[in-house]
């Protein structure tokens, strides 16, 4: 039998429902609760979350039932081509950025006017910053947020802007949307953006956007650090080093 418009687009609506409260509200729920948070017949929940199973876009924890995102999500947003994808052609990179900070590298890219972590390779320290991969932060909260905001065209970059909803994390978090602004011309200035502690109080973040041959930013490589070891007058020498590893991220991604 064919399928219908009627029959199949509420359950494609019903389908990424799921998925962006999974993604944005609550990264594990049963059921249960997601029919009573969403609203839907528990009998459509079940056959959707076990759909997106059985396709490896969910996971569910067989002692709590909880079902969560698994980073099969990621791979929609990279380049279905013969070249590397983002995390291939940024890994070489990311480990010699690694080795010359001694710091928390991370990849991440931009999901709508949040950004997500899609790769990481923790400090050499023995007190370290680490992120699970997926994890999701307000873009204009850290540095690889802002470095990627910094570079997008104009239009794309107003857009977010209006739509983004500031909220103040720690006494250095950027609040007002005129500063933001002033703030993302200076990292188009000097190539790289730097988190004072923005989203987490102690932690110092400096990070560079990798753009695509038409120079539209992919994505970014971020170290991340205790504002003890990374101080503000390190950003300028870590920026280069940043700035560096993205520019051999883009050569290696098909520039």
């Amino acid at each position: 039998m064919p399928v219908t418009r009627r029959s199949s687009v509420p359950n494609l609506q019903r389908g990424m429902a799921i998925l962006e409260y999974l993604a944005t509200h609550q990264r594990s729920a049963t059921i249960a609760e997601l029919s009573e948070r969403l609203g839907y017949p528990s009998a459509s929940v079940f056959r959707i979350t076990q759909a997106f199973t059985e396709l490896g876009y969910l996971s569910r924890d067989p002692v709590t039932k909880q079902f969560r995102l698994t980073n099969k999500l990621l791979l929609l947003g990279q380049p279905q081509s013969r070249g590397p994808g983002l995390v291939e052609a940024s890994i070489a990179a990311m480990r010699e950025l690694n080795r010359a900070t001694g710091e928390t590298t991370q990849l991440c890219c931009l999901v709508d006017t949040g950004v997500v972590v899609l790769e990481q390779l923790l400090a050499l320290h023995p007190f370290k910053y680490s992120a699970e991969l997926g994890a999701r932060c307000p873009a204009y909260s850290c540095a690889p947020g802002k470095a990627i905001l910094a570079g997008l065209p104009d239009e794309e970059r107003d857009d977010l802007l209006r739509r983004i909803r500031f909220k103040r994390f720690t006494p250095t978090t950027i609040t007002d949307r005129r500063l933001f602004r002033e703030e993302l011309a200076a990292i188009r200035d000097c190539g790289f953006a730097v988190d004072r502690a923005e989203g987490m109080a102690g932690i110092h973040c400096v990070a560079a956007a990798i753009c695509d041959r038409n120079r539209i930013p992919v994505g970014a490589l971020t170290i991340a650090a205790p504002a003890s070891r990374v101080k503000e007058e390190d950003f300028a020498r870590v920026g280069k080093l940043v700035i560096k590893a993205a520019r051999t991220s883009e050569t290696n991604y098909g520039q």
